[in-house]
């Protein structure tokens, strides 16, 4: 019997190498879905990749790199995401000179001994309670159903670089955890993803990720959605700035944040009250005990 799946799901499938008859669909009535497609494709039952054709003579200093494993499935990955989901960026600066002292403060806590305190902790703090407040953010669209599915709780997925290529591994029910936890599970998602050792279970599931373009110093960008995501949010350098502080111009600790969004799940309205709760929980920490 011929495998359920659109003729976009297919042309994938075929680009990733992956057999669509050793695959079971988990859209309706068995459809198979860009997720199992990009799933099987990271995990140790994809098929592998035809053997690239022999690259042609190089010129006097050029190098040719084969595109392939994860390279590969994350390029066309990234690529059917583009092309599908209609892709809107909202930008907001953000004054997280007060987040930076509470971090200080945070970090020299006995319970958070031999964890890393990063700047990323409290984005992730951030975006989870404001994900709390607005959990259509936490959707995906099934274009087989026709539906917008509310995911019940937050994969908090993080991209990372690694030798291999991108990969965003996912913090399952970051949710639940308390901020120490999640403090843990950042430290061991990103130690294990630079080392090469991410399970593909790991990059399983994501519902939401954010990007941290900061580490590289860079202000921001238009970040991409991670296939059957809604949103993804990029977070910058944190750098020193002129700032209008109490009325006057103060040097303070000023970051960008860049916030993605599927148009056909997330209008402009919930996008931008999103990214200001976001923002505003970044810039006041204590607003923290009032979502």
């Amino acid at each position: 019997m011929r495998p359920l799946a659109k003729p976009p799901v297919r042309k994938l499938a075929r680009d990733l190498g992956v057999d669509l008859g050793a695959l079971t669909g988990s859209g309706a009535g068995g459809v198979i879905t860009r997720e199992d497609v990009t799933a099987a494709a990271s995990g140790p039952a994809a098929a592998p990749a035809a053997p690239a054709p022999a690259p042609a003579a190089a010129t006097a200093g050029e190098q040719r790199i084969p595109v392939k494993g994860v390279r590969r499935a994350t390029a066309a990955a990234m690529v059917a995401s583009a092309f599908t989901a209609p892709h809107v960026t909202e930008f907001l600066t953000v004054d997280v000179t007060r987040m930076t002292k509470l971090r200080s403060r945070v970090a020299a806590r006995p319970e958070f001994a031999g964890v890393k305190v990063s700047p990323l902790l409290f984005v992730a703090r951030a975006l989870l309670l404001a994900a709390r407040r607005h959990p259509m953010v936490n959707s995906s669209w099934d274009e087989a159903a026709q539906e917008i599915v509310v995911h019940g709780q937050v994969n908090l997925g993080i991209a990372a670089a690694t030798p291999r290529g991108l990969v965003v591994p996912n913090v399952k029910d970051a949710g639940r955890l308390s901020l120490v936890e999640l403090a843990g599970a950042l430290t061991a998602l990103t130690e294990t993803a630079r080392a090469g050792r991410t399970a593909p279970a790991d990059m399983a599931g994501g519902t939401i990720t954010i990007t941290n373009v900061g580490v590289f110093g860079v202000d921001t960008g238009t970040p991409i959605l991670n296939p059957g995501e809604s949103a993804i949010l990029a977070f910058g350098a944190v750098r020193e700035m002129p700032w209008v502080h109490k009325g006057r111009i103060a040097v303070r600790q000023v970051t960008q944040l860049a916030l993605s969004f599927d148009h056909r799940v997330i209008d402009g309205e919930l996008g931008s009250r999103f990214l200001a709760d976001v923002g505003a929980l970044l810039s006041d920490p204590g607003l923290a005990l009032t979502f």
